[in-house]
């Protein structure tokens, strides 16, 4: 369940290690896993609606887009709901209650995959209390209606044990609909029990079986809807009267079982069969006027042809709702549901054998996942009155109407060598995997019959891995990798291309008493990246859910982290903790493509989204009392198209940014504390992302007020 312990101590990892403890989380009590994450080197965020819903995380130049570049889990286990056939999923395990994070990049990523080019996000679920009876409430209360109610009890017995997690939380929102108002928050739900039984402490075998049932559900009334420079200038939290019906509506059920068994003091064997169901509706406006969001469409207006696209008529029309910008009133305006069922299920197992100076580990896995894609569009009118008003309730089917699934069997073997005061780790995997898409059309919404297109791709890839340390002594450790990274091609991918790449990295770890730092440098070759069309990047309908070859790509960097508590020992303490991380890209081909974020590219062209410059900083004080920690996170300048940073522009690119977050405890006893939050605490206002050309703003200055008791 967990990638690092005593059979993996993370201090001998031969790459980039990290994991975020219960204590760490606890410290500004994120819900938003970028913001958790921002601490971490070599990981990149891409903001979008302020609370996290739909996190973009990625790792060493990968590119963020849905996460789609890296391999996300839950104990273990593959989280995204299609993580072969659609890897560019909206949904994410909700970070807030989890008990610890893992992240894991370089050459020991070897195991887990399928996308091994990054690295690897690990959320730990609440486990089993070792007590006989041990829980915790949390709640808290904040600006924009925030609230969350967070509550667990469990404990373990001679032989069965069992906990249960409770986590909601919600928000109001901080932009407001022109005209007409309303809720622009969510409310989220996410309900967790594990329940496991041990075998006698005198069996011959000792085993271990465990059952996770998990169910989330969200309501979010998010859009994809930014604003116009204009107006982004004068009312940066507004929203346009054309995205008052934009609202995404999800449930998640899973269901996961677990084995271990050891056959010997040096053997065991652990497998895992899992299943996971996700639905989705994002309910949200995809033309105004006839026009797309963010692509230009001709009017004659007067006489006169003018070009628009569905913002900028959007934002027209909330400027003069009693004019038409493109004629006569009511403006008429295109709302897509985006209804989609996922799923993903399988069976994988693990077996460890520790020899004198070896640590063989072999693991085998099966999985199939899905996405059935069964759109309509809605018509809506937009009177003077900047109420929308349905005119023509699409037909289920008749919009996108296919189902992208794939089957894969992979393989791993990867031996652990001690010798001396050398750690020597080499690795094997093997994916095969098989996808298919099947498209019925748009006319063909009871799918009668055989699918218009019927694509099938096989391809398979062997990964190997190489990896070292050497103790120079008990403080000082040199580690280095080399990877081949993989990320299997999207049923979306006319020429079924995988991601392929070789990956290098050299590092020093020190640890002295209460100081840790690392130092990585880092080097991606890709021979052929991948770039997936989705509504976040700005793509065009009709290309949502393509996959593009991108060629040749370099990515190369540096990776620091360091921590300190100055006076660990005092009455006060002081405890730092920093990062920074510093990226290089650049395509190493020119080509066209439809990629909103790559467009024509031409060699040498930096990628987009991708910060040359990033860091943390944090800084606080402590007592048996109280403590106050202020932390900094900065972000230089992205571009939101391939290009040069020597040519970046308003339109192009957006400017860096510094946020500091504050964060304060006061104990009233070892059970129970309060605690006061505020992020963005100097109410910076900032952009995110340009998504169709748009902008879209940052959260302001959130203040949030809580109780915590644990028993």
């Amino acid at each position: 369940m967990t990638i690092f312990g005593e059979r993996n101590p993370i201090n001998t990892v031969p790459g980039s290690a990290h994991v975020i403890t219960e204590v760490e989380l606890e410290e500004f009590n994120y819900t938003d896993i970028m913001r958790t994450l921002a601490s971490i080197p070599g990981v990149y965020i891409l903001e979008e609606d302020g609370y996290g819903l739909r996190p973009n995380v990625g790792m060493r130049g990968t590119g963020q887009n849905r996460s789609e570049k890296i391999t996300i889990m839950e104990d273990g286990i593959l989280a995204a709901p299609a993580p072969y056939a659609s890897p560019s999923a909206y949904y994410f395990p909700t970070a807030g209650r989890m008990q610890g994070i893992e992240i894991l990049k370089g050459s020991s990523t070897v195991k887990y995959g399928p996308r091994t080019t990054g690295g690897i996000v690990n959320l730990i679920s609440r486990q089993i209390p070792e007590e006989q009876l041990a829980g915790k409430v949390d709640v808290a209360l904040g600006e924009d209606g925030f609230g969350k109610l967070h509550t667990y009890a469990g404990g373990q017995g001679e032989r069965i044990g069992g906990v249960v997690d409770l986590y909601r939380y919600q928000a109001s929102g901080y932009k407001h609909i022109n005209g007409v108002g309303g809720n622009t928050g969510f409310q989220k739900n996410d309900a967790l029990a594990k329940f496991s039984i041990r075998s006698a402490t005198d069996a011959k075998y000792q085993q271990e079986l465990a059952i996770k049932l998990k169910y989330s559900d969200e309501t979010s009334n998010e859009t994809y809807m930014g604003l116009t420079v204009e107006d982004y200038i004068n009312n940066p939290y507004s929203r346009y009267s054309a995205s008052q019906k934009d609202q995404m509506n999800t449930e998640h059920k899973q269901l996961q079982i677990n084995h271990s068994i050891d056959l010997s003091q040096d053997i065991s064997l652990a497998t895992v069969a899992y299943y996971n169901n996700f639905h989705r509706n994002w309910y949200k406006t995809s033309k105004v006027g006839g026009a797309s969001l963010g692509k230009k469409k001709e009017f004659i207006i007067d006489g006169v042809t003018k070009e628009y696209t569905g913002i900028e008529i959007a934002s027209l029309y909330d400027h003069n709702p009693s004019q038409n910008p493109i004629g006569q009133l009511p403006l008429t305006v295109d709302v897509k549901a985006n209804n989609r069922d996922y799923l993903s299920q399988g069976i994988q197992t693990e077996l460890y054998w520790a020899l004198d100076t070896h640590e063989l580990e072999f693991g085998l896995r099966y999985h199939e996942d899905q996405m059935d894609r069964f759109q309509w569009v809605d018509k809506y009118s937009l009177g003077n009155n900047q109420v929308m008003t349905l005119t023509d309730a699409g037909v289920p089917g008749t919009d996108s109407n296919r189902i992208d699934s794939a089957e894969a069997f992979a393989a791993f073997v990867q031996d652990r060598i001690t010798i001396g005061n050398w750690n020597i780790t080499a690795g094997l995997r093997y994916e095969d995997v098989e996808t298919r898409r099947q498209d019925w059309g748009k006319k063909n919404s009871g799918r009668n019959g055989a699918p218009s297109k019927d694509l099938k791709n096989n391809f398979d890839a062997w990964l190997p891995s190489l990896g070292a340390t050497y103790q120079i002594n008990d403080a000082l450790l040199v580690l280095a990798g080399v990877q081949k990274g993989f990320s299997p091609a999207a049923p979306g991918n006319a020429k079924a291309e995988e991601e392929k790449s070789w990956n290098y990295e050299a590092g020093l770890r020190y640890n002295q008493n209460s100081l840790t730092t690392e130092a990585i440098v880092f080097y991606s070759d890709y021979s052929n990246m991948h770039g997936n069309c989705t509504a976040f990047s700005g793509c065009s309908e009709e290309n949502i859910g393509d996959q593009y070859n991108g060629g040749e790509v370099d990515i190369a960097g540096l990776e620091l982290s360091g921590a300190y508590i100055i006076n660990e020992d005092g009455d006060y303490s002081f405890p730092i903790k920093m990062s920074y991380t510093f990226t290089d890209s650049e395509f190493a081909n020119s080509f066209e493509s439809n990629l909103d974020t790559w467009g024509d590219v031409k060699k040498g062209y930096a990628l987009a989204y991708l910060p040359e410059h990033q860091g943390y900083l944090s800084a606080g004080v402590a007592t048996e009392q109280f403590d106050v920690t202020l932390a900094m996170r900065y972000t230089g300048k992205v571009l939101t198209k391939a290009g040069d940073f020597g040519h970046a522009n308003g339109t192009n690119s957006i400017d860096s940014r510094t946020l500091f977050d504050l964060a304060a405890h006061y104990y009233i006893s070892d059970a129970q504390q309060v605690y006061l939050t505020a992020e963005n605490l100097f109410d910076e206002t900032y952009v995110t992302n340009r998504v169709h050309g748009s902008i879209m703003v940052g959260k302001p200055r959130t203040v949030n007020l809580g109780y915590s008791y644990k028993f």
